[in-house]
C-alpha cells in the first residue's frame, strides 16, 4: 500500500537531520497541479528519498565532496558524471551531494534509462522522487525550465562493464552536448571515485531482459561494501549556443566533457589513500 504524503513527511523528519529538512523547505518545487510537477516529481517523495539516502551518504559511504562551488546556483545546468557500481548507487549519492552543496538548494533531476519507468513500483517511486526518463523531450523541458539536470553519458553499459574495467570510461553518448548547445546550458563534469568498488560485479546474465533491462548483474558480495566515495566537480564547460545540428561540433563537445571527467577520475585515484579511507 503506497504511503500517504503525511506518512512520507513523518518518516523524512525521523530520518533526516534538521538542516536537511530546512533545505527541503527552501527548495523550489514547480507544481503543475495536484502536488506533482509536469514530469511526476512529488515533493514529499523527494524529501523521503533524500532522508532515506542520508545515512548511507553520511555514515556508510562517507561521501566527500570536492569543489561543488563549480555548480552554478541558478539557470539550466547539465551535470555529466561517470557511471559505475553495478547498481546506480552513484546516482543516489550524487543527488544527495548536489542537494546539500548547492546554494540555494537545487533539486537534481537525474536522467534515467528508458526501461526504469516500466519496473513495477520502483519506476514510479523513482519518478516521484525526481528521476526523469531519458526521452529527449523530457530533458529539453527541464532545461527550458532552468533545472539542474544530471546525466550519465555512459548509460547502463557504464555500470555493467565489470570490475576489471573500473574507471575506464565506456562509449560516451552525445545527447547531453546537443541539448547543451541548443539551450546554451553549461556542462559541469563530475568524477565519482569509490562507486566502482562499492558493489563489484563478477558476472552478468545477458539473456535476462525483464522489464526491458539489458542484463542481470551478479554481485561479488550480498550487500554493497562501505567504500568511501569522493565526488569531484570540474569547472563548468561553456560550449556556447548553436551548432547542435552539426555532428562534428557535437562530437568535439562530447570529447571535451569526457576528457574533463577522465582528468577528475585521475585526480581522485591519485589523491585517495585506499578504498575505505
Amino acid at each position: 500500500m503506497p504511503l500517504s504524503r503525511r506518512a512520507k513527511r513523518t518518516l523524512s523528519r525521523l530520518l533526516a537531520p534538521a538542516e536537511q529538512r530546512a533545505r527541503v523547505e527552501r527548495a523550489a518545487y514547480p507544481d503543475a497541479g495536484h502536488g506533482y510537477d509536469a514530469l511526476g516529481l512529488e515533493p514529499a517523495s523527494f524529501e523521503l528519498a533524500m532522508a532515506a539516502a542520508w545515512p548511507l551518504y553520511r555514515y556508510y559511504f562517507r561521501v566527500q565532496s570536492h569543489d561543488a562551488v563549480n555548480v552554478p546556483s541558478t539557470g539550466a545546468v547539465i551535470v555529466a558524471a561517470n557511471h559505475s557500481g553495478m547498481l546506480p548507487i552513484d546516482a543516489a549519492l550524487l543527488s544527495v551531494d548536489l542537494f546539500h552543496r548547492t546554494r540555494p538548494p537545487r533539486i537534481p533531476r537525474v536522467i534515467g534509462d528508458l526501461f526504469i519507468p516500466f519496473m513495477p513500483w520502483f519506476g514510479t517511486a523513482m519518478t516521484r522522487a525526481g528521476m526523469v526518463s531519458g526521452a529527449r523531450a523530457n530533458v529539453r523541458y527541464l532545461l527550458e525550465q532552468g533545472e539542474l539536470v544530471v546525466v550519465f553519458p555512459e548509460g547502463t553499459p557504464g555500470i555493467g562493464k565489470g570490475f576489471s574495467r573500473r574507471y575506464q570510461l565506456s562509449d560516451w553518448r552525445v545527447g547531453h552536448v546537443e541539448l547543451a548547445l541548443a539551450h546554451g546550458a553549461p556542462i559541469v563534469p563530475v568524477g565519482i571515485v569509490g562507486a566502482e568498488e562499492c558493489w563489484p560485479q563478477i558476472a552478468r546474465i545477458d539473456s535476462f531482459h525483464g522489464f526491458g533491462a539489458p542484463f542481470l548483474p551478479i554481485p561479488a558480495t550480498p550487500l554493497p561494501l562501505p567504500v568511501k566515495v569522493h565526488v569531484y566537480y570540474g569547472e563548468p564547460l561553456r560550449l556556447g549556443r548553436g551548432g547542435a545540428d552539426d555532428p562534428e561540433t557535437v562530437r568535439a563537445g562530447a570529447e571535451r566533457v569526457k576528457s574533463a571527467v577522465a582528468r577528475l577520475l585521475e585526480r581522485g585515484l591519485r589523491e585517495r589513500r585506499g578504498w575505505f579511507s
